[in-house]
C-alpha cells in the first residue's frame, strides 16, 4: 500500500514535470528560455516517472536498467541542452527583449571559447 502510493506520487511529479515543461517550451519568449525549461523539467520529470515505475516493478533487473536510464538521463540532458543553446547562439537566435545583457557579446563563433586577443 504504501509503496503504491509512492510510486503513484513519483509517477505523478514526473509527469506533472514534464507538463511544466512542455508548458515552458510554448509559452517561453526565446529558444534559451525554452531550451532550459525542457531540459530541466524533462530530465527530472524522467528521472520522477522511472523512479515510480521502479517501485511499482521491484526486482534486480528492473533496478538496473532503471537506475542505468536515469543516470544516463541526468547526463547526457543538461549536456545535449546547453549543446543546442550554444549551436542556437552560433547562428544567431536573437535573444528576448527583456534579456539585459549578452554575456558572450558575439565571442561564441570566433573558432571557440576563449575571448579575442588583443592585437600586438
Amino acid at each position: 500500500m504504501i509503496r503504491t502510493v509512492a510510486a503513484s506520487t513519483l509517477l505523478l511529479l514526473g509527469t506533472a514535470l514534464i507538463a511544466i515543461g512542455a508548458v515552458g517550451l510554448i509559452r517561453l519568449p526565446d529558444v534559451y528560455h525554452r531550451m532550459n525549461s525542457v531540459a530541466k523539467a524533462a530530465s527530472l520529470g524522467v528521472s520522477c516517472v522511472l523512479l515510480g515505475v521502479l517501485l511499482l516493478i521491484p526486482g534486480w533487473r528492473t533496478a538496473v536498467v532503471v537506475l542505468a536510464a536515469v543516470g544516463l538521463q541526468l547526463f547526457t540532458a543538461p549536456i545535449g541542452g546547453y549543446t543546442l543553446a550554444r549551436a542556437a547562439y552560433r547562428s544567431g537566435a536573437p535573444l528576448a527583449p527583456i534579456t539585459r545583457y549578452d554575456e558572450l557579446g558575439g565571442r561564441a563563433g570566433e573558432g571557440g571559447d576563449e575571448p579575442p586577443r588583443d592585437p600586438v
